[in-house]
């Protein structure tokens, strides 16, 4: 049975806690996430860890933003570890997402729009001209311009990102939370039937399925929903 389009983010307290859960949701799901602040935690190690024998795919979640030449660095010094998907900030601009893509050529450089996080007010606050949906689609042309080959933004603009970069690119959609399940610190957020449906190829699902009693059998179970679905 083919994995399902999830990456689940293994936002956990130590290194065995994230291996444990890979290997629990691995079956189900094609891709695993790791973040910032396990890869601070536990640095190159904890790919290796998560990814196991099953050769699962590995989405390194650093969402890189500085300037281009220390972009580019640091994308290469993790380019290898082989990550399938790599984040850098879209508002990082043309050069540093070019930056992120030259150095790190055989990973999937996913920038990252709008975060789920941001409410329109906040945007406001921090000087980005919205609304939310303008803003994503402006940085999604832009990344894809710069050669980004993936993109990052909440279901609520997945429609708009496709009918404006077409179908080659892949998008990524956090602040999926099943029916019923907790929003948390997300902000934009959908079922993940719905962000399928909308145009999403991979979506991003945490705490929903590693705070659930029995992980495995919960993204099971939403691999299951979304098969019955397509």
């Amino acid at each position: 049975m083919t994995p399902a389009p999830i990456a689940v983010a293994l936002d956990a307290p130590d290194l065995e806690t994230a291996a444990h859960w890979a290997a629990l949701v691995t079956p189900h799901v094609s891709t695993v996430k790791v973040g910032l602040e396990l890869y601070l935690r536990y640095g190159p190690d904890v790919i290796a860890s998560v990814r196991g024998a099953s050769g699962v795919q590995v989405f390194l979640d650093l969402k890189l933003h500085d300037i281009p030449n220390t972009v580019a660095g640091a994308a290469r010094a993790v380019a290898r570890l082989r990550p399938s998907i790599l984040t850098v900030h879209a508002a990082g601009g043309a050069a540093m997402i070019r930056a992120a893509v030259e150095s790190a050529p055989h990973t999937k450089i996913a920038a990252v729009t709008v975060l789920t996080s941001l409410t329109e007010a906040d945007l406001d606050r921090i000087g980005l001209l919205g609304p939310a949906d303008d803003a994503v689609r402006r940085l999604s042309a832009l990344s894809v311009e710069a050669g980004a080959t993936a993109l990052v933004c909440s279901p609520n603009e997945v429609s708009a990102v496709r009918a404006e970069v077409g179908d080659g690119i892949t998008l990524i959609t956090p602040g999926v939370r099943p029916t019923g399940a907790a929003t948390q610190d997300q902000m934009r957020v959908a079922t993940p039937e719905q962000a399928l449906a909308d145009g999403a190829d991979l979506l991003v699902i945490g705490r929903p399925i590693t705070g659930s009693a029995d992980p495995g059998a919960t993204a099971a179970a939403i691999a299951a929903s979304l098969r019955r679905a397509t």
